[in-house]
């Protein structure tokens, strides 16, 4: 396993994301906590120590599901990363709240990483309102060690990152930002790492596989990486771009099985980063892929917001490939099997799920044209 150094500490270069852990019955809040067991097993055994989690994963319980596998492990021999959930505004007046609660679903008396998450434009005002006490109370579990690093994740533009970066930059250690070749000039990726090297600081990465969406490429795409590197896989170079980028010291990718966990794994055990010639056919596959398609990366804040109980994960992505391929019969054959009160047309137009959406898609339009397109 590669490693990165921070700090006095070594990280795997590969850490656990634990957002889309395997689950029963398509629930996603019933997390299969014997699968989950053995992912983390192999995990450890194969030399990742860092472990990330989240207040609102799975429902809730993903933080649960953690807490109880990694109990198992000595404190020592494992990172844990969890974060505050300013992703939904009600709970900008809870962060004591929220934190001693998150100590005890963890069951650990300190978390090694701990972030300000999801800072974007529909928070950035809340979580510079010092009414809140969101960034003091942080700053104080850190000075008492149960906060041993603390840092931020952001999907907010440029700007938003920058005002968050001049007004707390001072007490922060790390930044998580959304990172692949595919965002690298949607989201202006680029700009964003040049702004934390100008902060100095370290990189994590998350959605380096976008979702899945890199995973599998169109087939003259796939030949095209083949020519350059017959022996690597197509998930490999989403991870070999972020070895070519200085800086990046953890990539988070959430497995949600365990084949995909030996895969990624067997990929870190080695560092080989891209040419020049490479890099521009890898960003030119990305320049092609961006025509038409919503950047859903399906992390599920939008559905425990939406009052009609939408699966719009599901459904942006239906609309994707039937926008894409211009119509066809794959996403009115998948609606089959999905109850018509849960199809586009029962999106009442509220724009809750735009209001936690990291991505700002305009879901209330996409649901809205896509229930006119069928």
């Amino acid at each position: 396993m590669v490693t990165k150094k921070f700090q006095d500490m070594k990280l795997s270069a590969l850490g656990l994301g634990t957002m889309r852990l395997p689950v029963l019955d398509h629930d996603e809040a019933k997390v299969d906590e014997e699968k989950t067991a053995e992912m983390v097993a192999y995990a450890m055994e194969q030399g990742i120590n860092y472990y990330d989690t989240a207040w609102g994963y799975h429902d809730g319980n993903s933080e649960l599901v953690m807490g109880k596998v990694l109990s198992k492990y000595p404190r020592d021999s494992y990172y844990l990363a969890t974060k505050f959930p300013g992703y939904d505004l009600d709970n900008m007046d809870k962060v004591e709240e929220i934190f001693e609660k998150q100590l005890e679903k963890c069951r650990v008396e300190y978390f090694d990483f701990y972030l300000i998450h999801n800072v974007c434009e529909m928070n950035i005002n809340e979580y510079l309102d010092e009414k809140y006490g969101i960034y003091k109370y942080l700053v104080e579990q850190k000075k008492n060690g149960r906060i041993r690093h603390l840092g931020f994740s952001a999907h907010g533009n440029y700007d938003v990152m920058k005002r968050f970066l001049e007004a707390y930059g001072e007490h922060m250690e790390f930044c998580q930002i959304q990172l692949n070749y595919i965002d690298w000039s949607f989201q202006d990726a680029k700009r964003k790492v040049d702004l934390l090297r100008e902060y100095q600081l370290p990189i994590w990465v998350m959605e380096p596989l976008r979702g899945g969406k890199l995973a599998k490429l169109p087939e003259e795409s796939e030949k095209k990486l083949k020519n350059l590197r017959p022996d690597e896989q197509v998930p490999a170079w989403a991870f070999r771009f972020l070895q070519s980028i200085p800086g990046v010291t953890m990539i988070l990718s959430g497995m949600s099985n365990y084949e995909q966990l030996q895969d990624n794994i067997k990929t870190f055990e080695t560092e080989k980063p891209l040419s020049e010639e490479e890099m521009d056919a890898l960003l030119g596959i990305a320049d092609g892929m961006l025509d038409g398609n919503l950047p859903c990366t399906a992390c599920h804040y939008c559905v425990s917001h939406c009052p009609q109980g939408l699966d719009i994960p599901t459904l942006l992505d239906l609309y994707n490939e039937h926008s894409f391929t211009g119509g066809g019969f794959l996403a009115p054959m998948a609606l089959m099997a999905i109850p018509e009160e849960k199809h586009p047309t029962a999106c009442v137009g509220c724009r809750s799920c735009e209001a936690v959406c990291p991505q700002q898609i305009k879901i209330s339009e996409a649901m809205s044209d896509f229930a006119g397109k069928l």
